[in-house]
C-alpha cells in the first residue's frame, strides 16, 4: 500500500504535528528515510516527472506520465503486479487524470492531455478500482465519447459517490467529481472512507495480494495557494487515512506500507518563536521528501533514496 502526500516534505508533517496533542500517523512508523526527487530535465520536478519515477523506476522529463525521458511508454509497479496476478487501486482527491494518479495508470507525452489519458484508464485491464474525481474528462470530451458508457459495457461498475457504490462488485470505477473534488473538511471523510472501501475490496477472497495507491492529492494544491489552514485539514486528512492503513496492516501481515511524496511544494518554513508556517514560494522546492515504512521488509528500506528505487525495492520484497 502505497500512499502519497503530494507536496509533503518534513515542514508540512511538522506544522500538522503543531496543531495537534495527539500521536499522528507519522510516528507510528519504525522506518523512515529520504527520498531524492529531482527529475531528468530538472533540478525541480513536476508531480508527473515524480509521479512516475516512483510508479515505474524510471527518470522522466517534466510534464511526461508513464514514460522515459525518450517518450517510450514504461509499465508502473501497478501494471507489473496485475500481471503476477495481484488486485490493483487507485484513490485520489483530484482528477484522476491529474498527473500523480495517472502515472501509475496512463502514458502520455504531456501530463495536460487530461482527455487521452482518461481514454488510457478507460482502456487499462490491469486496474480493478479508481477512485477520484475528473468525471468530465470522462464525458465532457471533445471527441464526444462517453467513456463511462464504454467502460459500464466492459464490464466496468460506475458510481458517482460512495454512498452509492457496491464494493462487493469486480472493476470499480467512482468518479465522485466533475473536476477535483472539494478540499477537505468540504468534502467529508471521502478519502478516509474510500480508502477503507478500497482495502475491503481488493483484500477480499485474494489470495495473490494487492497493491494500493493513495494520494492525498491537496495538499499540493494548498501549498501552491500559500494557504496554512488549507494544508494542516489536508494533513489532517491524509493523517486519518494512514492510520486506516496501518490498523489494516497490523491485522493483515504480509502487508508493506509506504508513506512518500513526490516533491516538496512552497518552501514551507516554521520561521520564530510561534513557528507559524510560512511559504517561500508558490512552486515546487528541490527540497528531499521523507518515506515512512511499516510491515513486511519495511527494514530493507531505511536509507536515502532515488524516488526511481520504490519500484524495484518493492518487487524484490516479494521474491
Amino acid at each position: 500500500i502505497l500512499l502519497i502526500g503530494d507536496g509533503m516534505s518534513i515542514p508540512q508533517i511538522n506544522a500538522f504535528m503543531l496543531t495537534t496533542d495527539s500521536i499522528t500517523a507519522f510516528e507510528r512508523f519504525p522506518v523512515t528515510g529520504l527520498v531524492k526527487t529531482h527529475s531528468k530535465s530538472n533540478k525541480i520536478t513536476d508531480s508527473a516527472a515524480g509521479g512516475t519515477a516512483i510508479a515505474t523506476g524510471h527518470k522522466t522529463n517534466n510534464g511526461m506520465i508513464g514514460m522515459n525521458a525518450d517518450s517510450i511508454a514504461v509499465p508502473s509497479i501497478l501494471e507489473t503486479l496485475s500481471d503476477k496476478g495481484m488486485k490493483t487501486g487507485v484513490v485520489a482527491t483530484s482528477y484522476l487524470t491529474h498527473a500523480t494518479p495517472a502515472s501509475f495508470i496512463a502514458k502520455n507525452i504531456n501530463r495536460n492531455n487530461y482527455e487521452e489519458i482518461a481514454l488510457d484508464i478507460a482502456t487499462n485491464d490491469k486496474i480493478d478500482i479508481v477512485i477520484g474525481g475528473g468525471r468530465n474528462h470522462f464525458v465532457n470530451r471533445k471527441d464526444s465519447l462517453n467513456l463511462i458508457n464504454e467502460m459500464t459495457n466492459n464490464g466496468w461498475h460506475y458510481y458517482d459517490s460512495i454512498s452509492h457504490a457496491d464494493f462487493n462488485n469486480e472493476k470499480i470505477i467512482l468518479l465522485a467529481a466533475e473536476n477535483h473534488l472539494d478540499a477537505y473538511p468540504q468534502r467529508g471523510e471521502f478519502l478516509p472512507h474510500a480508502t477503507y472501501l478500497a482495502l475491503k475490496s481488493l483484500s477480499n477472497n485474494n489470495k495473490k495480494g494487492f497493491f494500493l495507491m493513495v494520494e492525498g492529492s491537496q495538499i499540493d494544491f494548498a501549498c501552491h495557494n500559500s494557504d496554512s489552514t488549507y494544508l494542516i485539514n489536508e494533513m489532517r486528512d491524509f493523517n486519518n487515512v494512514i492510520n486506516i492503513v496501518l490498523d489494516f496492516a497490523k491485522e493483515n501481515p504480509n502487508t508493506l506500507v509506504i508513506v512518500t511524496a513526490d516533491h516538496e511544494t512552497g518552501g514551507l518554513s516554521l520561521p520564530g518563536e510561534e513557528m507559524t508556517p510560512a511559504f517561500t514560494t508558490g512552486q515546487h522546492s528541490g527540497v528531499m521528501v521523507p518515506f515512512y515504512a511499516y510491515g513486511t521488509g519495511a527494514n530493507q528500506l531505511t536509507g536515502v533514496h532515488e524516488n526511481t528505487d520504490f519500484k524495484a525495492l518493492l518487487l524484490s520484497l516479494m521474491r
